[in-house]
């Protein structure tokens, strides 16, 4: 009786499994549809539980104001704290300002710094993460939590295995990153399991500028056009 039961729980999760696809694919199909449209981009990643007094933030507003007068658009997460100064300074700047917004229980909401055609919700994580990398031209990574981290080395996985192309990552706030970059160097270096070259793109900055100099640098020798 008992496996009669597990066998009719299982086959109802693949039904189930089976009709998410269709989901799946309408994400990826309005995703690729309207980001397809939007230019050259820069993806601005961070906390969402930063505040708008915080130094971060403002910093944040800043890179992606002058990110826009480079010529560049800006994507972000789309909801509050770093997110939203990267819309902010965007929006403030006339550029494109995209917000790739999902579904959490607890502190995802849109913000209102957001182009009204540039807004995609998502439900699935694995298919936002493949329009960041997909239209992004560059990763700047603001101070955040286990989902800044995620969104870094899923960049760093693919530029190292060449699943995608090369683009700069770039970590703003040297005291915050600092302790991990040095791990990774004295750790996963030191062991072998990763290779020197593989922090070529990595980049560790604390000001605006130095941003703005690392995009433009890499761009002289590389065409703009999305990752894959």
């Amino acid at each position: 009786m008992r496996t009669e039961q597990n066998t009719k729980r299982w086959n109802e999760i693949k039904t189930n499994d089976s009709w998410a696809i269709f989901k799946i694919m309408g994400e990826f199909v309005n995703g690729y549809e309207k980001l397809s449209k939007i230019g050259p981009c820069v993806s601005i990643f961070g906390s969402a539980r930063t505040k708008p007094d915080h130094k971060y933030y403002k910093l944040a507003e800043e890179m992606a104001t002058k990110i826009v007068d480079h010529g560049y658009g800006v994507i972000t997460g789309g909801g509050p704290g770093i997110m939203e100064a990267g819309n902010k300074g965007a929006h403030i700047a006339g550029g494109t300002s995209v917000g790739l917004n999902i579904d959490l229980p607890f502190e995802q909401h849109d913000n209102p710094y957001i182009d009204n055609d540039k807004s995609l919700d998502f439900d699935y994580f694995f298919v936002r993460k493949v329009m960041f990398v997909k239209y992004s031209q560059g990763f700047v990574v603001m101070p955040g939590g286990f989902g800044t981290l995620d969104e870094l080395f899923e960049a760093m996985t693919l530029i190292q295995t060449n699943k995608i192309e090369k683009f700069p990552i770039i970590l703003v706030g040297i005291d915050f990153w600092g302790g991990l970059m040095d791990w990774v160097k004295s750790t996963l270096l030191d062991a072998g399991n990763i290779s020197a070259k593989d922090l070529d793109l990595i980049h560790l900055v604390d000001t605006t500028d130095e941003v703005i100099s690392i995009l433009d640098n890499f761009y002289k020798d590389y065409g703009l056009s999305p990752n894959f």
